[in-house]
């Protein structure tokens, strides 16, 4: 009985190391101290409609004015994340510039009668980070993506207003991080 106890006392303290120093996981931002400010450049729209296969695909659809949401929620997670606080571009450390390439919405999922009854919404950006100081390119990401699913029929119903906008906080969210990782 009494080594039963010893062994669990001696099995505790080797663990214990491991227990204190956990995995080594932190909330903090890995950008360097360097950069405080940022600066979104409005996106621009960049949805080639005219394409001939553009044209062809009934799942590629234009939405007006979807830069717009997309730069003023790009804005507002930097000011909710506060790593990096948003400024005039003549004073910011780093100077965000994005185009809004691609907006889709895609059947995943059919009824029976062929009906769609589950969308993924897809939003892709071309982004270029740059250092405003030292003028010079920080990163670039090519079909940057922000996606969102959402049924039409069922319990988990929405519209797809509502998926639009979780497309865009998920695109947001993401472009955030990217941007506050280390690089």
């Amino acid at each position: 009985m009494m080594t039963r106890k010893i062994f669990f006392f001696l099995l505790a303290i080797c663990y214990m190391p491991y227990a204190i120093c956990g995995c080594g996981y932190t909330t903090r931002s890995m950008i360097s101290s360097k950069y405080r400010t940022i600066y979104i450049v409005p996106f621009v729209n960049k949805i080639d409609i005219a394409r001939e296969e553009y044209a062809g695909n009934k799942y590629r659809i234009y939405r007006p004015l979807l830069e717009t949401d997309v730069t003023k929620a790009v804005i507002n997670k930097y000011l909710f994340d506060g790593n990096l606080r948003p400024a005039k571009e003549g004073s910011a450390d780093l100077i965000l510039k994005g185009e809004l390439m691609e907006f889709r919405k895609d059947p995943l999922r059919y009824d029976d009668d062929n009906n769609v009854t589950e969308y993924r919404v897809n939003l892709i950006v071309n982004l270029i980070l740059r250092d405003n100081k030292e003028n010079k390119l920080a990163w670039e990401e090519k079909n940057f993506t922000g996606n969102t699913t959402y049924f039409t029929t069922g319990s988990q119903v929405k519209s797809e207003g509502q998926a639009v906008n979780e497309a865009l906080e998920d695109l947001a969210r993401r472009i955030v991080e990217r941007t506050v990782e280390e690089w």
